[in-house]
């Protein structure tokens, strides 16, 4: 069974940190770009950032430059989002896809895809 299971969320404070995880299952990990999107209350799912199969490259949302890191161990099938200085802005549902070898900011295109980690930031 193809899947991918989001972890690490939570609540936390402005301009604290959480990192998220992301562990896929039944396809050949290092073959597959991996995208974290996120979804907040009444707004669209946005791509937050992507990293390429070989961890080369990687591509971020503006809103998160500088705060946010991507990071993969094809080792271990998963997938890393360092999230820091977070913001009440960044409260959203996270999900983590992947795509094969390169990425994109569509999430239709992404497959399989998580069902998400809440991510709270208080004020």
């Amino acid at each position: 069974q193809v899947q991918v299971v989001e972890s690490g969320g939570g609540l936390v404070q402005a301009g604290g940190s959480l990192r998220l995880s992301c562990t896929a299952s039944g396809l050949t990990f290092d073959l597959y770009a991996m995208g974290w999107f996120r979804q907040a209350p009444g707004k669209e799912r946005e791509a937050v950032s992507c990293i390429y199969w070989s961890g080369s490259t990687t591509y971020y949302t503006d809103s998160v430059k500088g705060r946010f890191t991507v990071s993969r161990d094809n080792a271990k099938n998963t997938v890393y989002l360092q999230m820091n200085s977070l913001k009440p802005d960044d409260t959203a549902i996270y999900y983590c896809a992947g795509r094969y070898k390169s990425c994109s900011d569509s999430w239709s295109s992404f497959l399989p895809r998580g069902r998400g980690t809440q991510v709270t930031v208080s004020s």
